[in-house]
């Protein structure tokens, strides 16, 4: 899961180095928190016009840990 989302970050982003995601233990419900951080730049790119990438970021890691029967949350900052 960890590995999708930087895929997908660094394919939006300039500063493809910058791009990191730390992992939180599962919560009491089981939820994994997904930390995603960018370059300051590029946070626009990440975020898009009215959120619009961060929702399908967050989309395609919701669809992705039902496969696997995970529950996550990814958080941009």
């Amino acid at each position: 899961m960890q590995e999708l989302l930087l895929t997908v970050a660094r394919g939006l982003v300039d500063d493809k180095d910058a791009v990191r995601v730390t992992v939180d233990q599962p919560n009491e419900e089981g939820v994994v928190v997904y930390h995603l951080y960018v370059a300051e730049d590029d946070m626009g790119r990440v975020i898009g016009k009215q959120g619009r990438i961060a929702k399908a970021i967050r989309v395609v890691m919701r669809a992705a840990a039902v496969r696997e029967n995970e529950k996550v949350v990814v958080e941009i900052g």
